[in-house]
């Protein structure tokens, strides 16, 4: 954010205190969601893990919650979050590269072998297959003994960001709305403590946005899955406490701030004005990574005090969950040691800063007000230019959020570029050592033994079964008014896997091809 004043004072922040800010705990939220916030509950650590089969990645689970981490949160690879199994053409090179490889529910059960599922909060960052992952997650939990309402967790679920800067999407716009729409059907009506959509700005932010389209872009995918809950039957009060949102956080300490607490009135306000929703459906809960596009492979040492000052940023904004960045994931997975490390950046601004003992301490200062009430404004405006658009689905298609992105993001590295923006280590302060390289796993060993074990359970299965789950399936899909999350169960108890519940939905939907 450019042209701020070197000082601020009183007259840069004249509000009404008690409608701009009111009380933690009280609408409209700028000030924090709970009122006590950490000095009651620190925010849940939550360390991203996933890589190579589940054994590898449930090795790594154990190892962070043994250092002290108090959440899972799961990386899938690219096929499991493109709907191949691991033995699919379109899997060769990727299997257990981007995350760990999921292809059936037994798969999922060595993920979380001797991690007891009533005890611990799971985050899945899968979308385009989210349904069938959250059923994996479902059938997983009865195997356990743990019934469906007390798993407690996150299921990503966010497809149109999908669209708009990851491109893991399968399904075209409507279907892939539908589906996600069908879990939170599902989540609400079974009375889970899960989180059914955590709608993801981080990704547009990591793709070049700026933090007031980070907020905008978000909060128009966020209005669009509420209105698409309402049309399916779903009451606002009822099922919005359970949205949750994803941010990203970046190194300018005090506009990440100010984003953080805009972001809590915003979305609060947007809830009231557009669906008259009650004070727990307009509450914004967030997670928090630290941001993966701000590390380099150059002095990747470096990354050790981005990672510090953006995770101060998230704790002073008031986050509910955080994940902070290894330093070496520039240059490859982390290791165990440098995993460890991004734990304990958290453990220390949680109990050694005494940041958590006063609620919004960055509350009252004149320019984090200002700077608040200033990106609120400028993602106002670019929400309501979203809005006249038609909404998110439609800006989509028009490839609105696309292109605003792809002009902040060539706008920012052209001001590396040319000087105007220091990036320590790479375009200034720069030295002669080379760029450290780090061994990779044997991808090659260990996506031979995944087709092997998928090609090996699907010997074992009873045809006769598979044929009807999948024909079940089938028929729900060609239904519009029929529930989706019903048959993907009982699919996956069956032992189908994620790319043959994914077939079946391409060949009934076709898949979505940008114009």
């Amino acid at each position: 954010m450019s042209d701020r004043k070197p000082v601020y004072g009183p007259e840069d922040w004249q509000a009404d205190v008690a409608r701009e800010l009111g009380r933690p705990g009280a609408f409209p939220y700028t000030r924090g969601v709970h009122p006590t916030m950490y000095t009651g509950k620190l925010w849940t650590m939550r360390q991203y893990a996933g890589f190579g089969t589940a054994e590898q990645t449930n090795a790594r689970f154990r190892h962070l919650l043994a250092a002290g981490q108090t959440g899972l949160s799961v990386a899938f690879d690219l096929p499991t979050q493109m709907g191949y199994d691991s033995d699919h053409p379109m899997a060769e090179g990727e299997v257990g590269r981007a995350g760990v490889a999921i292809d059936t529910v037994d798969d999922l059960a060595r993920l979380f072998e001797g991690i007891p599922l009533d005890r611990v909060s799971t985050s899945m960052t899968i979308n385009a297959t989210a349904p069938v992952l959250l059923a994996m997650y479902v059938v997983v939990g009865e195997e356990q003994g743990v019934p469906r309402g007390k798993l407690q967790g996150t299921v990503q679920n966010d497809i149109l960001k999908e669209f708009i800067a990851r491109g893991t999407y399968i399904y075209p716009i409507e279907p892939s709305l539908r589906l996600a729409t069908d879990v939170c059907r599902f989540v609400t009506s079974e009375g889970m403590s899960f989180n059914p959509l955590s709608v993801s700005g981080y990704h547009m932010r990591e793709a070049g946005a700026t933090a007031a389209q980070e907020l905008a872009f978000t909060f128009a995918n966020g209005l669009e899955y509420v209105r698409r809950a309402l049309a399916a039957g779903l009451d606002v009060n009822q099922f919005a406490p359970r949205l949750s949102f994803f941010f990203a956080a970046f190194t300018d300490l005090f506009e990440e701030v100010a984003k953080f607490r805009a972001a809590r009135r915003l979305w609060a306000r947007l809830m009231r004005e557009h669906f008259q929703a009650n004070d727990a459906a307009c509450r914004l809960r967030f997670h928090t990574q630290t941001g993966g596009s701000t590390l380099t492979a150059q002095q990747p040492k470096n990354n050790v005090v981005r990672v510090a000052i953006q995770a101060l940023a998230a704790v002073l904004g008031g986050t509910q969950s955080l994940h902070t960045n290894a330093y070496d994931e520039a240059l490859a997975l982390p290791t165990e040691q440098s995993a460890t490390l991004a734990l304990r950046t958290q453990q220390i601004l949680a109990h050694e800063t005494g940041i958590p003992e006063t609620v919004d301490p960055a509350g009252g200062s004149w320019y984090v007000e200002a700077l608040t009430d200033r990106v609120e404004r400028e993602a106002r405006e670019l929400l309501e230019g979203v809005e006249r658009a038609g909404g998110a689905a439609r800006a989509v298609e028009q490839e609105l959020f696309q292109e605003a992105i792809a002009r902040s993001a060539y706008a920012q590295q052209r001001a590396i570029e040319a000087g105007e923006s220091v990036v320590v280590g790479v375009n200034e302060y720069a030295d002669d050592q080379e760029v450290p390289s780090v061994p990779a796993p044997d991808y090659t060993a260990l996506a031979v033994a995944q087709r092997r074990r998928t090609v090996d359970m699907r010997g074992q299965r009873d045809a006769g079964i598979v044929q009807r789950v999948l024909a079940a399936l089938e028929a729900a899909a060609r239904d519009p008014a029929a529930g989706l999350m019903e048959p993907i169960l009982g699919a996956v108890r069956a032992r189908v896997t994620v790319g043959e519940i994914s077939d079946v939905l391409r060949g009934v939907w076709g898949v979505y091809r940008p114009v």
